[in-house]
């Protein structure tokens, strides 16, 4: 069964897009540990990021980077903390969180934004890539 990842990219479930290439996809997630965070992923479903094959791998960590690079010019923190955990969804993927706090890392704390908060940071982020 297709993870909802996988629906996402095949548009059967909206998301706030921040970038797209023909093999990667950033997006805000939902449910963000601060404003900003995004995850970065790759269209091929895999499960765990390191059974990618390593041109895969390597092209979602620079893809990561960009979108990385991009947030921190958009959102105003510290830094972008960079964190593969992998469990809520069985598809390969990247955190980028915008960091204030070391709390915003832990994934307990969460901030809720309306879809016209939401969209203004895609904008943000999408005029920095």
């Amino acid at each position: 069964m297709a993870s909802i990842f996988t629906k996402i990219i095949n548009g059967e479930i909206p998301c706030y897009k921040v970038a797209e290439t023909d093999k990667f996809l950033a997006f805000l997630d939902i449910n963000p540990n601060s404003k900003g965070h995004t995850l970065c992923i790759p269209k091929q479903e895999v499960d765990k990021i390191l059974d990618l094959d390593e041109e895969t791998y390597n092209g979602l960590m620079s893809f990561s980077r960009r979108v990385g690079i991009a947030i921190e010019k958009a959102i105003p923190c510290k830094r972008v903390g960079i964190t593969v955990i992998g469990l809520e969804v069985p598809h390969a993927h990247v955190h980028l969180i915008p960091l204030h706090t070391m709390e915003d890392a832990r994934f307990i704390q969460k901030k809720t934004l309306t879809a016209e908060e939401f969209q203004d940071v895609v904008s943000a982020i999408q005029a920095n890539l």
